[in-house]
């Protein structure tokens, strides 16, 4: 399994080297989501929370504070861990929703019932550090896979 270090490392080398921290939080998030789907495992072990603005790692946060662009350089991975299947996994997300903006994946985020479910009972806008269920995550994206194929 490789970890989360490894995986922003790898989406930032895929997107030119750098993204804005929010884009970089939310690909890793889907690229989680697919691998749950796709390969029936987490990609990465790092748990994700329910932040106001969408889907965050706790890890990915402590290395970007502060900042608004994430660059390759401020995350000590190894995007050569990540083995073929990861890769695909993470490939295919970056070609479905890397042109997307920050933003734009946020509000996309927020619109699915992992996060949703996460933030229950929390105001709009407020703190939090609920997780987003990896159990919830595979089974919303794999009900969502099921009904595009139809």
């Amino acid at each position: 399994m490789a970890h989360i270090n490894d995986v922003a490392r790898y989406i930032l080398e895929r997107q030119g080297g750098e993204v804005s921290t929010m884009k970089l939080q939310k690909l890793v998030y889907y690229a989680q989501a697919w691998s749950l789907v796709w390969d029936e495992r987490p990609l990465f072990n790092a748990r994700i929370e329910a932040w106001a603005n969408g889907p965050v790692t706790r890890e990915l946060y402590d290395r970007h504070r502060g900042q608004f662009t994430a660059s390759v350089d401020m995350f000590p991975g190894d995007s050569e861990r990540l083995n073929e299947s990861e890769r695909e996994t993470v490939d295919v997300v970056l070609e479905a929703y890397g042109q997307l903006s920050g933003q734009q994946l946020s509000d996309l985020a927020h619109s699915e019932r992992p996060w949703r479910e996460a933030r229950e009972g929390v105001e709009d806008g407020a703190a939090s550090r609920n997780e987003v269920s990896p159990e919830v995550m595979q089974d919303f994206y794999s009900a969502l896979q099921s009904a595009s194929a139809v």
